[in-house]
């Protein structure tokens, strides 16, 4: 009731289509869910039926407008489907919705060339913001798991004190206030205002001209260009002193793999075998270079873990353990890193045709 009242006092109801998205984030604000395939008559037809949208002409099949437009819808129905699983905190919510909103915005960054940037660069800067949001909550939920997971497998006897307890309990609180401020943007007129952009986008794709070439060789040019970022950043990386300044490379590289991935992902159901297999490859850099990060945000956060026991009467000795043991599992990711990545750079990204 609280949503609808919101609505009806905002006053931006402007016709039917206005009203049954209003109606629809109302809906799901209140916990109900959209089916992945929209009404049952688009999941007889198929994805094709609601594309474009009324009044437009229908995109050439196998383009790459059509490839992109396809998962615009996809990737926009996955960020409903989270709505509201992440105000009613169940596992994993803020996650999956944090990666719909990253694929959203890799999707129109990657492929600018084939888009009205005039449309698509607001709506990446908001869906970047966005994830900024979500990412924090998304961080404490990986750090409590990860340090709760590295605690409990110490030997009994480098455990000095209620050090699970204090995890399990500063950690919850930490991710707490920022699962709230993640609902609370979620209330936002500012939310609202990107969902009725993204609904528009979905309706009227916003293609270039271009977009009307075949998807597999303009896809393969967006995965190749991602392929050279990611080479590019890795190398960068290799190169710049051990530290903060290497951690703050490797995190860039992590976001280079992403955008691979997501890039391959894309151009796999018109490029088939190729384009997954890459996809793989981007995926396993990107989950070494997460596991890397992981490390790199728990060492940050166990210096203060350490005062405030130390302040509460506690030993600090086991943050200092678990301390040095996150500094050695970076540095092995690192080590890992040349031969994954190989991979991916020695991937011949033959053609898709």
């Amino acid at each position: 009731e609280r949503h609808v009242e919101r609505v009806r006092q905002r006053g931006r109801v402007r016709g039917d289509g206005a009203l049954m998205r209003k109606a629809a984030r109302t809906l799901t604000a209140a916990g109900l869910r959209r089916t992945p395939d929209g009404s049952q008559l688009s999941h007889a037809l198929g994805e094709a039926a609601a594309l474009p949208g009324p009044g437009l002409p229908r995109l050439p099949e196998g383009s790459a407008g059509e490839a992109i437009a396809l998962r615009l819808r996809r990737l926009v129905a996955e960020l409903y489907a989270a709505d509201p699983a992440v105000r009613a905190d169940e596992p994993d919510a803020v996650h999956r919705m944090r990666v719909a909103v990253r694929r959203l915005r890799a999707l129109l960054r990657t492929h600018r060339d084939l888009l009205d940037r005039r449309r698509t660069d607001p709506l990446a800067a908001e869906l970047g913001r966005l994830g900024s949001v979500l990412g924090s909550a998304r961080d404490e939920e990986v750090l409590a798991a990860r340090l709760a997971r590295q605690a409990a497998a110490l030997p009994p006897d480098l455990v000095a004190g209620p050090v699970a307890e204090r995890i399990a309990t500063e950690q919850a609180e930490a991710y707490r206030r920022q699962w709230r401020q993640a609902v609370t943007e979620l209330d936002s007129p500012r939310y609202h205002s990107l969902l009725d952009a993204l609904d528009a986008a979905v309706a009227d794709p916003p293609l270039r001209r271009r977009a009307g070439k075949k998807a597999v060789r303009q896809l393969e040019k967006a995965v190749r260009r991602e392929q050279r970022r990611l080479t590019a950043r890795i190398a960068a990386a290799d190169a710049a002193a051990p530290g903060p300044e290497r951690d703050a490379a490797l995190h860039s590289a992590r976001k280079a793999a992403k955008r691979a991935r997501y890039a391959a992902e894309t151009a796999a159901p018109y490029a088939g075998r190729p384009a997954k297999r890459f996809a793989q490859r981007a995926k396993a850099v990107q989950s070494l270079l997460g596991e890397h990060q992981d490390a790199v945000l728990a060492r940050a956060a166990l210096p203060g873990l350490a005062e405030r026991a130390r302040t509460a009467g506690e030993s600090g000795f086991t943050y200092g353990v678990l301390h040095t043991a996150e500094q050695a599992a970076a540095e092995e990711y690192e080590r890992r890193l040349p031969a994954v990545a190989a991979r991916v750079r020695k991937r011949r990204l033959t053609r898709f045709t």
